[in-house]
Order: C-alpha cells, then structure tokens, then sequence
C-alpha cells in the first residue's frame, strides 16, 4: 500500500483536509504532518521540509504538499536531495510527472484549484507509477548528477 505523506502551511488547510479522505478512498496510507490547526503564521518551508524528510528516511513513499499557490512548497522541496516536487494543474502532468520523471512530491495551490480538481490531481499521482523506461532512467540520471554536483559543490564551498 501506497503510503502518502501529506502537508499543508495555512493556505491549504482546508484542501489538505479534504484530501486525506480521497487518499483513504485510493488505498493509500495517509501520513498527515500538519498543520494540524489553521494558523496565519506558520510557513509552507517548514512543512515541504517535514513531506521530504518522510520520503528520505523511508516512512511515506510520496508526499502532497499543498500551499496557496504550489510554488513555494515545490521550491522548499525540491532543496532536499533525493525529492522531485512540481506544481501541477491537470491530471495529463500529475501522471506523466511520475511515469517519466519520478516525481514524488505533487504540490497544489489552495488558493488556485478547487478541491475536486485536487482530488482528481491526488488520484492521478498515486495511480500512476515510474515507467522505468530506458529514457526516463537516462534523464533521471542526469537530473540526480545534477543534484549530487550542486550537494558538492555546497560542500566545497563551506
């Protein structure tokens, strides 16, 4: 069973909320890491670090982050090794995402698509399965030399 991590800053409250119930219906393993309550203050950084981290250390398969517009939470994301985050809008991109590219993180704005268009979107990223086909492993390849050179270079730099 698929297990889902899933998390949310303040703009994305409500779709979170309304999504776990959708991954439960997929038969998927939620793993909700907040936020757990509505607050102004907090910042989406703070949960795309907490999805990335459960896929890195092996406890969620996948995450779903959900911010105001999906930016954020995909650029916080995609600054932990081994993550592959986007913001999609249509289902076509949420699937090929992790057919050709080994996407593992789905970020949604909650302040830019409607809750039946996220469950649509959910639905399609955790269906949708690495294609492992010789082109995509090729590409991903390239994009993880691309990843461990900038973890390199960071290193050499401090």
């Amino acid at each position: 069973m698929l297990r889902v991590a899933i998390a949310c800053d303040h703009a994305g409250f409500s779709m979170k909320q309304r999504l776990l119930p959708v991954l439960e219906h997929l038969d998927c393993t939620p793993i909700d890491l907040g936020a757990h309550g509505y607050d102004p203050d907090d910042d989406y950084p703070d949960f795309a670090e907490r999805a990335g981290r459960a896929i890195q250390e092996g406890r969620a398969d996948r995450a779903i982050l959900v911010c105001g517009s999906g930016v954020g939470a995909s650029i916080a994301a995609n600054k932990l090794e081994g993550i592959r985050a986007a913001v999609c809008h249509d289902a076509y991109s949420a699937k090929q995402g992790v057919m050709h590219d080994d996407m593992n993180v789905l970020c949604l704005g909650g302040r830019i698509i409607g809750e039946e268009l996220a469950a649509v979107l959910a639905e399609a990223f955790v269906e949708a399965s690495f294609s492992g086909e010789e082109r995509h492993l090729r590409r991903l390849e390239k994009v993880r030399k691309l990843e461990a050179q900038s973890l390199a270079h960071q290193t050499e730099e401090r």
